[in-house]
C-alpha cells in the first residue's frame, strides 16, 4: 500500500489521516501535511493513524515534528492508532505527548 496523508479540516479540528507506511521515504510528505495543519490556525489536530500499517524512526520523529511544529496550547490526538504501531510508539517513550486511542 502507498503512502498517503490527507488533511481535511472543519469544527476547530484539523485532521491527517495517514494510510500505508511511515518511514524516511514518507516522512517529508507526513511533514508537509503538518506543515499545512499548522497553516489553519486550527486549536486541535488530530492524526487517525487507523490506516497506518508500520511507522518507523522516521515516522516517529515526524510525530516529534508535529509536536514542535503546532503552537503548545494545540491538542494533538492521535486515534485509531494498531497495536503494532502503538507499541513503537511507546517504546519510544511518545505515548505520553499525545492523547492516544486505539483502533
Amino acid at each position: 500500500m502507498a503512502f498517503i496523508a490527507t488533511l481535511s479540516t472543519g469544527a476547530g479540528t484539523a485532521t491527517i489521516r495517514l494510510a500505508g507506511e511511515l518511514d524516511a521515504s514518507t516522512a517529508p510528505e507526513f511533514h508537509d501535511a503538518i506543515d499545512d495543519a499548522v497553516a489553519t490556525g486550527a486549536p486541535s489536530l488530530v492524526i487517525d493513524a487507523s490506516e497506518l500499517t508500520y511507522i518507523a524512526s522516521a515516522g516517529l520523529r515526524a510525530l516529534v515534528f508535529a509536536r514542535q511544529k503546532v503552537a503548545e496550547d494545540v491538542v494533538i490526538s492521535l486515534t485509531g492508532v494498531t497495536e503494532p504501531v502503538l507499541k513503537v510508539i511507546r517504546m519510544a517513550g511518545l505515548d505520553h505527548g499525545f492523547a492516544i486511542t486505539g483502533s
